[in-house]
């Protein structure tokens, strides 16, 4: 193959690269299998918005208490709210950001292979570089996306406006706002995924390294040492997707929280700032106001991570050309 020699894993090809994959079948087989996580998982992202946005009179504290409200309320549909929208919008996303994530992840590499550094350290910056570059691109997508699905997340929750559906929320934002309306919060967006972003790649691409050579590979014993089977390469990127999770959610909820309510605001004239946001979050909550939801979010970030890079890991193996 023709690797960069920083993205090769001494171990055995683990990482299949952007110049060996049929982007055709890639791309149309990916929107089916990560159609099929997301159906998975959106539950969580519904109750992790809701503990976000309540208000201080609101008794659900806990992420179980919100499902129990949702299911009396709305049954099973009630966690699958704004769920058309995300699905329209995900998959041209989706593609803008694996397109980009690939694409960068080589230059990154190749840009750093003349430094003497660690592989764990390679991997965290070209991975890293990679996740921000493509979460910046895919933003332009995603922002709206993200407000509408928002909004229908929340309505008739602690206060907020009911919509017919997503093209009602659109149409009512933009006669309000403007096409700008759709893109409330996007600073604070960039803000908060793109450092996820960065640091959740950055966290799996340096954790498998350092998994993998407590396992035993890596370094210069590595020609003696078997290649690693198929079982044990999922079970260390499944790791790697935790610490990952783990990693991103801790660092980036309390601009998530401030972003999410930003975004679920009304159409009042005088909507609050972000600064004003932050002011109402001290003072109902103090500095825990801005970890709303961090349960769900770290759920929703190593489970959706992990199920995630272990489907496109899978995906990937499934659209490798032949040499």
């Amino acid at each position: 193959m023709n690797t960069p020699p920083s993205a090769r894993v001494s171990f055995g090809q683990t990482e299949i690269n952007w110049d060996k994959l049929d982007k055709r079948r890639f791309y149309v087989v990916g929107a089916g299998l990560f159609t099929g996580v997301t159906v998975a998982l959106y539950p969580v992202s519904v109750v992790k918005t809701r503990l976000q946005v309540a208000s201080k009179e609101i008794a659900e504290r806990s992420a179980f208490s919100v499902i129990k409200g949702i299911l009396k309320n709305d049954g099973v549909p009630g966690l699958y709210r704004g769920f058309g929208t995300v699905i329209t919008g995900a998959v041209p996303a989706r593609i803008i950001f694996l397109t980009a994530l690939e694409t960068t992840k080589i230059s990154a590499f190749k840009m750093i292979a003349p430094f003497e550094l660690s592989e764990p350290t390679k991997a965290a910056i070209a991975n890293g570089i990679a996740g921000m570059t493509a979460s910046l691109f895919s933003q332009a997508v995603f922002v709206p996306i993200d407000v509408v699905s928002q909004k229908l997340m929340v309505q008739g929750y602690s206060g907020h406006a009911k919509y017919t559906g997503g093209i009602d929320v659109a149409t009512k934002i933009i006669k309000s706002y403007g096409v700008r309306g759709l893109y409330r919060g996007f600073s604070l967006s960039v803000m908060t995924y793109s450092p996820s972003s960065a640091a959740w790649w950055a966290s799996y691409g340096s954790s498998q390294r350092v998994i993998w050579r407590f396992l035993g590979y890596g370094g210069d014993s590595d020609a003696k040492t078997a290649a690693p089977s198929k079982s044990k390469i999922v079970l260390v990127q499944a790791a790697g997707g935790i610490i990952a999770g783990a990693t991103a959610s801790s660092i980036t909820t309390p601009l998530d929280t401030i972003k999410t309510r930003l975004q679920v605001m009304g159409h009042q004239e005088n909507r609050p700032s972000a600064k004003q946001v932050v002011k109402t979050l001290l003072a109902e909550d103090g500095w825990k106001g801005f970890y709303r939801g961090l349960g769900p979010r770290f759920f929703s970030m190593s489970a959706w991570g992990t199920t995630m890079i272990l489907t496109y890991e899978y995906l990937k193996r499934l659209c490798a050309t032949e040499d």
